[in-house]
């Protein structure tokens, strides 16, 4: 190598990160300084001083939050004062800390509010007015910190503050489908956080920044590893790396957890079996827990992915999902962990609709779990579509919690190039009607535990994250993860609102450029659903790495095909899922089935979902359905167009580099729309024999172009 050349290798070596941007690698937790001078003063004379009264790792990153929440957003350092002498002083902590808020009487409105909940409240002391933040516990105090926070940044009034809050749901987790080489399956956004290759010794900034984000909205848990497993997680190799993250987490509130390799005892634990009635095998287990809460006293348990796409399990020995998971339950319960067991399961082998296969499974086992397993469903029947009706296990069994399993990143929905928020897609699961115990059995109240008065309830998502700068790969991948957490801890909250919040928190609170990109977000799921997936089709994307439309797949087991699902023929499409067809609307309670049986009333995002019907069936809005369909497919693409138009509004207001990146994203999406709407309607119009209607310009190319393109290294595969 020339002199040269070597001394701009070794430069290049100490150049700084750069920021893409004011608040790009900041996430929503930028604090920048009130623009509005009217707010600002009014938060200047409301917020003067601050203390927070107790000593322990929580309240000291409570009160370094604090701190640089105040400063950056007041513009002026905010002193820290031992004793209120002034006006607009927030004072911070428990009662068991405190003798000031011991002594307040706020004790019987905190024992309502549980071990996370807290409440702020305006009052006095010693004469002086003061805004106080009081929890049972230390890790309330740093929730209530951010919810305070919060408010100022969203510029919320806070002059006259009473509000009370705790979380709806217990586990809170994200769940990383990171591998140990630091890869991640269905990651969009670099490779993995977690840097096993330096831990212990080295410990990255970027875990602490991790944890602040996600406490900051209430996410207490995170599942390190993928589901498809690997075994040395659990050896103490690994443990000891895992050990040195939980310490990183805990001041956060959040619990490290694994997910465990069914086989482990076979691959690592030199036993020729992983029998779970075996005794062995259950010693096996009994001590790897043993050793695991020695690592890590608060370590929160195990997420099981059994029998399911090749991975091994309880199946496998002649046992039930049940006799797995209650093996692993009865392991950790002596310790306080828990089992996220997986209810992901199907079968090429069993000739059953893939819709009906979990619930087949695992509505005969209500009853039969421990009662420290969580039964983990995703939001869905098959895997994540872009839009799917609720899962039918939801409401189906009474006596198991039920876990909502979320998908953050978006595998089917345009990965990390498109925009896509998903607070529509996770609200509309959760406000759906089960009619499980009548009217208003909804979802979010199946997940909560309160529809059947569960003891342990919980939500996980799978994280979108990874060492990109932006942490997302999609700025507005972010608000997936914020609107998850938002959700996790109380899912009754309105999807609109969070966009909002996360607006204001992330780029200001310039109205009119609020209600731009709200509107945006809003709209943008809907939007992807037409270009990708209209009328309840799914199931279409591309073999493999699913990327970009194939609806011709075909090839291979039949339940990973595309004509599986939508069963187009030359005289209609869809899967029937009614009496006539596969039956699935069976496990659905009688209010929803017979909604969706009959298909002039079935909604009709839904209608290919559940029915096969002919090319002409005449849709609501006189259209055939061949003429609906191809209609939604290009007002999807011409949508993409329309965001594109309405981020270009913002740019006076939105620093360059966000402004430019979210710019030629779009770009990339509205290419990508277009492919996904050419390759759709040319292959069902080459299946129906149909012309695309007059007035919708043809695609540019052949069916065979789309069909023959091919793609290498596809991120998350």
């Amino acid at each position: 190598m020339r002199p040269f050349s070597l001394f701009l290798c070794i430069l290049f070596l100490f150049i700084p990160r750069i920021s893409l941007g004011e608040n790009n690698d900041l996430l929503w937790l930028g604090y920048h300084r009130i623009s509005d001078e009217r707010t600002l003063e009014q938060y200047r004379n409301t917020v003067s001083a601050w203390m927070i009264e107790g000593d322990s790792e929580t309240l000291r990153v409570a009160g370094e939050e604090l701190q640089r929440g105040l400063d950056g957003l007041l513009g002026t350092s905010v002193p820290r004062v031992n004793r209120i002498t002034r006006n607009g002083t927030v004072v911070a902590g428990t009662p068991g800390h405190s003798e000031r808020i011991a002594s307040m009487g706020l004790k019987k409105r905190l024992e309502t509010l549980g071990e996370e909940g807290y409440l702020i409240v305006s009052d006095s002391i010693d004469n002086k007015k003061v805004l106080v933040i009081a929890a049972n516990r230390d890790i309330g105090v740093l929730y209530g910190v951010f919810h305070l926070l919060r408010m100022m940044q969203t510029c919320r009034d806070i002059g006259r503050i009473e509000l009370e809050n705790s979380p709806e749901t217990d586990i809170r987790v994200l769940n990383h489908w990171d591998n140990l080489d630091r890869t991640v399956e269905r990651g969009y956004a670099g490779f993995s956080l977690w840097d096993w290759h330096r831990l212990p010794g080295y410990i990255s900034p970027v875990y602490r920044e991790y944890a602040r984000m996600n406490a900051s909205v209430g996410i207490n848990g995170t599942v390190l590893n993928n589901v498809n497993a690997n075994a040395l997680i659990l050896t103490p190799r690994y443990l000891k790396k895992v050990a040195a993250l939980a310490d990183v987490f805990r001041p956060y509130g959040i619990r490290v957890y694994l997910s465990a390799r069914f086989s482990a005892p076979v691959e690592t634990g030199n036993l020729k079996t992983a029998d779970p009635l075996d005794e062995e095998v259950r010693a096996w287990w009994n001590d790897k827990a043993g050793e695991i809460y020695r690592y890590i006293p608060d370590f929160g348990g195990f997420l099981v992915k059994a029998n399911s796409e090749g991975q091994p399990g309880p199946q496998d020995y002649g046992r039930t999902h049940a006799d797995g998971a209650n093996m692993l339950a009865d392991a950790l319960d002596p310790h306080g962990g828990i089992v996220m067991w997986r209810a992901f399961v199907y079968d090429n082998r069993v000739p059953e609709d893939r819709a009906k296969q979990a619930y087949n499974e695992f509505v005969p086992l209500d009853g039969h779990f421990r009662d420290n397993v969580l039964v983990q469903v995703k939001n869905g029947p098959i895997d994540f579509q872009p839009r799917e009706p609720f899962h039918p296990l939801f409401g189906a069994m009474p006596q198991t919690p039920l876990m909502m399993e979320f998908q953050i990143t978006q595998e089917y929905l345009g990965f990390a190039t498109h925009l896509v928020y998903l607070g529509t897609l996770f609200k509309e699961c959760l406000d759906a009607d089960t009619y499980a115990r009548g009217k208003g059995s909804t979802v979010a109240r199946v997940i909560d535990g309160s529809l059947e008065n569960k003891k342990i309830s919980g939500m996980a998502g799978v994280a979108n994250t990874g060492n990109d700068r932006n942490w997302t790969g999609h700025p507005f991948g972010q608000a997936n993860w914020f609107c998850f957490g938002r959700l996790a801890w109380d899912p009754y909250l309105d999807a609109g609102d969070i966009a909002e919040e996360w607006i204001r928190m992330t780029f200001g609170n310039r109205n009119d450029m609020v209600y731009i990109i709200k509107n945006m977000m809003m709209a943008s799921r809907e939007i992807a659903v037409h270009y990708m997936t209209p009328l309840g089709l799914h199931h279409i994307m591309a073999e493999g790495h699913h990327y970009g439309p194939g609806p011709w797949v075909s090839s291979g087991r039949p339940d990973w095909t595309s004509v599986y699902y939508h069963q187009a023929d030359s005289e209609g499409i869809g899967f029937d899922r009614t009496r006539s067809g596969s039956n699935a609307l069976e496990q659905y309670h009688p209010p929803v089935r017979d909604l969706y049986e009959n298909p002039e009333t079935c909604p009709e995002e839904y209608l290919l979902w559940f029915h096969h019907l002919p090319w002409d069936f005449t849709m609501s809005s006189g259209k055939t359905l061949w003429e609906e369909l191809c209609y939604r497919y290009y007002r999807g693409a011409e949508n993409v167009v329309w965001l594109r138009n309405e981020w270009e509004k913002t740019k006076e207001w939105v620093d360059r580099e966000r402004f430019e990146q979210v710019r030629m994203l779009l770009k990339i999406q509205e290419k990508e729309a277009d492919w996904w709407r050419n390759a759709c309607v040319l292959y069902f119009q080459s299946v129906s024999g149909k012309p695309i209607p007059e007035g919708l310009e043809p695609p540019e190319h052949d069916l065979s172009y789309y069909e023959n393109l091919r793609f290498h290294y596809v991120p998350g595969h």
